[in-house]
């Protein structure tokens, strides 16, 4: 196994048009940068995109779900066969993520990789069957390297299901009972934080179960303290498979130039394990939010990242991002719609 598609160049920014943007947001009718982030947003967008006008108008948002072997260990408030009932009620429409899709006119894929419900077979959902979740990580790897990889190419081909479909904005999300407990691990092993910094009440757990978790994640770091460093074993053996089809979905975005729209707590921790396979794909990232697990804020400051939202939210399934994106059509449509000082006759400020 030699392919490492995952660390082909990304696409280059546009400079030009980044310039062009930014010179476009010195003559629009307002004090310079008074839109704050969405002024700078507007530009960045510019610059990934080519064009001086940005837009935003077709959306592709992909779930991923996975089971996890860890859940064996009590560390979830909610039982197991949660991840396979809530696969169906995306695609039947009733999920939260399902509304904001429909709001948004947003496609939405839903891919199961690899759950404990046996015999899934849902109409709309694409059943991968990488593995019946992963392995229980305190006793050895959450998966093997064969799974990994494809994982990862479920979340590169999702990439490429929506290029074909025109889109301009990617948004990932995930669903699996446990992975909160994978993504703390993964965050963990790569910053080399305190597990109790990063290790929150997920789904719900008490105090007393945030103490077993962060025990469990304790015990599973130490079974793979040699590896920690490593980003792609790392993820290997402590991630989830809709972790690292979130991974291969934003390295994918990277390379084929599609602007990424990342999500919470999870999905945070995908891109951080992205920008350390190949550091490139950072400036396709835009994140929506930062949410109420206590990590989050963490790996957001490791990315230098600034969220749009803090709403306190803890949902995932890429609620937050999606949530956050009429902030940058409006981002868009305020950079593409205002007028100059000249075009609306207005006195410019003095040079």
């Amino acid at each position: 196994m030699t392919d490492t598609w995952w660390l082909n160049p990304c696409k280059a920014i546009d400079a030009q048009a980044h310039a062009q943007a930014l010179a476009r947001q010195q003559q629009l009718t307002k004090p310079a940068g008074s839109l704050g982030q969405l002024d700078a947003v507007a530009v960045q967008l510019a610059g990934l995109q080519g064009q001086v006008k940005p837009s935003l108008d077709h959306l592709w948002i992909a779930i991923f779900a996975g089971d996890h072997g860890v859940v064996a260990e009590g560390v979830s408030a909610f039982p197991q066969e949660v991840t396979g009932q809530m696969l169906r009620n995306f695609v039947t429409g009733g999920a939260a993520i399902s509304v904001l899709a429909r709001q948004l006119d947003a496609q939405l894929e839903v891919i199961d990789l690899g759950t404990v419900t046996p015999s899934l077979n849902l109409p709309g959902v694409r059943h991968l069957n990488i593995g019946a979740g992963t392995a229980n990580f305190v006793n050895g790897p959450a998966m093997t390297e064969a799974q990994g990889r494809l994982a990862l190419e479920a979340g590169r081909d999702s990439v490429r299901r929506a290029v074909a479909g025109g889109a301009q904005l990617f948004i990932g999300g995930e669903m699996g009972i446990g992975n909160t407990t994978a993504a703390s691990a993964l965050a963990c092993a790569l910053l080399d934080c305190r597990v109790s910094d990063l290790t929150g009440p997920g789904t719900g757990l008490n105090a007393q179960g945030v103490s077993h978790k962060v025990a469990v994640i304790e015990r599973a770091l130490a079974l793979h303290i040699t590896q920690r460093g490593d980003a792609l074993q790392a993820l290997f053996n402590l991630g989830g498979f809709e972790i690292a089809a979130l991974v291969g979905a934003y390295l994918a975005c990277a390379q084929e130039g599609v602007v990424v729209l990342v999500d919470g707590f999870i999905c945070t921790v995908a891109a951080l394990v992205a920008t350390r396979l190949n550091p490139a794909c950072r400036e396709w990232l835009l994140f929506g939010h930062r949410g109420a697990e206590p990590g989050h804020r963490h790996v957001l400051e490791s990315l230098n990242a600034e969220p749009l939202l803090e709403l306190s939210l803890r949902l995932g399934e890429g609620s937050g991002a999606a949530l956050a994106v009429p902030l940058l059509r409006l981002a868009c449509a305020l950079h593409g719609q205002m007028a100059t000082f000249a075009e609306a006759a207005v006195a410019d400020r003095p040079a």
